[in-house]
């Protein structure tokens, strides 16, 4: 090949180059795309790649790669930069410029330095390069030292490659001005695509930082949910990342690339802001009496006086009449504490209310009659209280439970109205279907398991664990792991969740991962054999 070729070769390559640094969305890998890049594009053996740090007062490693040496410290090797590699100084104790260091003197005079040997430079102290030869048994020879410099003229970062080596027959050679000239223009796109990435980033943390102020708002209106907007991303991401690694069985073809994962993530954070609109007293209502405060203890106080009343009763019988009322008052007594505690047990709330409970709410209503604060005569409990008393499951009214239901659909209200990018257009989706069913009786849509998203899916199924096993509910304690897994096959069963990615759930541990993380000690039982799908795979559960 020609020069001429060779040049034109060159910079096609150098085009390709910048194509690709600017897509590269991971800090670690853009970093190391810009080192290899200017590494083959002057066909250098070593290169190191600094970036500025504290304050414009430090070099640091990002990089090191040295071919013949098998060097690799930095961006996605996973080997991280050792330790003797010292940040470099950009200025002496004294303030004034360390122009000794080549590194250092092309940051701060924004210079390109090439030396064409540096055991014969003058003017730069080499010694450290010295000792590592001497350690390593190699000879540093040829330095092309390059500034990044960005948009904004500010220099952000060194390049500086070594031992150019001779394609032809790898013999070192000087970095030639071709050389210079490639590497300065890859340097300047690369500062720029680097520059770029660092503000994306920024905006994307500060992005969640702000979601997550929202959620610690949410969070923090009732101790009783606190962490759950934290937890239920946490878990969506557990059993995402465990789906995109199966390999076989109906969920095999499902992927995610880093934009798809912090899509997702995104949704996850934001799943439950529609509950800035709930009521604090309604997500904190621990008892079915509770509103600012129990109402039981109104309820105690109409016993008090029945009781009184009672007494005075017995008191102003005549003498000879004092035996019998006695054994009345006892009865009464006994009735009364009877039904008080009754009262008082059910309000807690449960899983079921009997049909007899209720009646017997109903009776007690009737059988006692006091005198409110009107001076009127009235039942013994109101029909407020009759229909939070007589709820069958739970702490709350249907009118309470519909409350608490609104805040999914005020979710899909207000992040519908934001104006997503492309990479996040499918947050409302997904996060506004964590309370759908695969059967179609979910809420707020109704949507059947064919109608929505993978992703959705993972969060209906993280969400409703999350709920099972939280220990912060008011109106239970949270679950072991065995009696979570058991309702959560029941849900798979009767149509409630996808059954696919239950099985993925349960084969891949998930729910242990996420109990050692964020659950008591004490909820970590060993589960009994976990269900898995009776049905064909891939086939829509049946109510």
């Amino acid at each position: 090949m020609d020069m001429t070729n060779e040049l034109l070769a060159r910079f096609e390559q150098l085009h390709e180059i910048g194509a690709a640094l600017s897509s590269e969305r991971n800090i670690d890998r853009l970093l190391e795309h810009i080192l290899l890049a200017a590494k083959t594009i002057t066909h250098a053996d070593g290169g190191t790649l600094y970036r500025v740090a504290d304050n414009q007062k430090f070099l640091r490693f990002e990089i090191v790669r040295t071919d013949s040496l098998n060097i690799a410290f930095g961006g996605t090797t996973g080997a991280p930069i050792p330790a003797n590699f010292k940040d470099l100084p950009l200025y002496r104790d004294d303030g004034q410029p360390n122009n000794s260091l080549v590194a250092a003197y092309a940051a701060i005079h924004a210079e390109t330095v090439n030396i064409a040997d540096a055991y014969a430079a003058d003017g730069f102290d080499f010694s450290g390069t010295r000792k590592f030869d001497a350690v390593t048994g190699y000879r540093s020879q040829s330095f092309l030292t390059v500034p990044m410099k960005n948009h904004a003229n500010e220099i952000i970062g060194v390049l500086q490659l070594i031992n150019a080596m001779d394609p032809q027959d790898g013999a070192v050679r000087v970095f030639s001005d071709a050389d210079r000239r490639l590497v300065e223009s890859l340097a300047s796109q690369a500062a720029v695509a680097l520059t770029n990435r660092l503000l994306v980033s920024q905006l994307e943390e500060l992005f969640v930082a702000f979601i997550t102020l929202i959620n610690m708002a949410i969070d923090e209106k009732s101790p009783y949910t606190g962490g759950h907007c934290q937890r239920v991303p946490a878990l969506t991401m557990m059993l995402a990342e465990a789906v995109d690694a199966t390999s076989d069985g109906p969920l095999a073809d499902f992927s995610m690339s880093e934009k798809d994962r912090y899509e997702l993530q995104i949704a996850g954070l934001l799943h439950d802001c529609g509950k800035v609109t709930t009521p604090v007293h309604v997500v904190d209502k621990a008892t079915k009496l509770q509103t600012l405060f129990d109402r039981i203890a109104l309820i105690d106080t109409r016993f008090e006086v029945l009781r009184r009343d009672a007494e005075l009763t017995l008191l102003r019988t005549a003498p000879v009449d004092r035996l019998a009322a006695g054994q009345r008052w006892q009865q009464q007594r006994r009735d009364i504490d009877a039904d008080r505690e009754f009262l008082r047990r059910v309000n807690i709330g449960g899983e079921a209310m009997r049909s007899e409970d209720i009646e017997r709410v109903l009776s007690i209503s009737k059988k006692y009659r006091w005198t409110n604060a009107e001076g009127v005569e009235v039942d013994f409990l109101s029909a407020d209280e009759i229909e939070n008393l007589t709820i069958r499951a739970g702490t709350l009214t249907r009118a309470e439970r519909e409350t608490i239901n609104y805040h999914i659909v005020a979710t899909i209200k207000m992040l519908e109205s934001l104006p997503w990018p492309k990479h996040l257009k499918r947050v409302p989706e997904y996060a506004g279907g964590h309370h759908e069913r695969m059967d179609g009786k979910g809420y707020p849509k109704g949507l059947k398991r064919e109608e929505m998203s993978v992703q959705a899916r993972i969060m209906g199924i993280a969400d409703i664990f999350e709920a099972l096993t939280a220990r912060d509910r008011p109106y239970k304690p949270g679950m072991k792991l065995s009696e979570a897994l058991r309702i959560l096959g029941n849900f798979r069963n009767n149509g409630h969740i996808d059954p696919d990615l239950f099985d993925v759930f349960v084969k891949e541990k998930v729910y242990l991962k996420y109990a050692e993380e964020y659950l008591e000690a004490s909820q970590i039982d060993e589960p009994q054999a976990a269900p898995v799908s009776e049905k064909p795979v891939g086939e829509s559960p049946i109510p």
